[in-house]
């Protein structure tokens, strides 16, 4: 039953990602380079939705803490952040929407999934190398919170704080700055350009 609902929520998920243009990577490029941003606005707003039910309902009791996992902070992090964020500019697409392009007919979108698959069986056979350079190695704590979350095991960089209010005051953020930043920084109108 698992298999199938996360089948399920992916495909569900993949079918949002592609009614509001995040597999174009048209729209992409023109919202990392600020110039149309309803996309950002889409994700900033499920994003802060997301943190408000997670958080809300682990104070509910109905999301059960110990499914939830902290990854650890290491300099391997940053430096993949970095790739990812450059990869994603160039290609226009990142791992999520680049698969969903794939599955919506994109054949664009087959060479970026060649392409993070070659590199992840080319991470996978110098994983020991790139490990031995200490990138790995845990920094700032490792995981860590920012507030301590009721339930968990996890280190607070502030433990004296509530995580799920944090969370739960995260998330009212996040929705606030996708209702108050425009579409477009220029105050023009945004021009929709179809999926190819």
């Amino acid at each position: 039953m698992d298999l199938v609902l996360a089948i399920i929520l992916g495909a569900a998920f993949g079918a949002v990602l592609d009614l509001v243009g995040a597999t174009n990577p048209s729209v992409l490029g023109r919202m990392l380079s600020l110039k149309a941003l309803s996309l950002m606005k889409a994700i900033l707003l499920a994003i802060g939705i997301a943190l408000i039910l997670t958080f809300a309902g682990q104070m509910a009791g109905i999301v059960d803490v110990g499914h939830m996992s902290v990854k650890a902070s290491y300099t391997g992090v940053f430096i993949g952040g970095m790739m990812l964020g450059l990869g994603w500019a160039v290609s226009g697409y990142c791992p999520g929407t680049g698969i969903c392009a794939l599955a919506s007919g994109r054949r664009d979108a087959l060479f970026y999934v060649a392409g993070g698959l070659l590199g992840a069986l080319f991470y996978t056979l110098t994983y020991d190398q790139v490990k031995a350079t200490g990138m790995l190695d845990d920094i700032l704590g490792g995981k860590v919170t920012i507030g301590q979350i009721p339930g968990a095991s996890y280190d607070a960089l502030f433990p004296s704080l509530p995580g799920d209010l944090i969370g739960i005051g995260l998330g009212v953020v996040f929705i606030l700055i996708a209702f108050v930043i425009p579409e477009r920084l220029d105050g023009g109108q945004g021009v929709a350009v179809p999926a190819e």
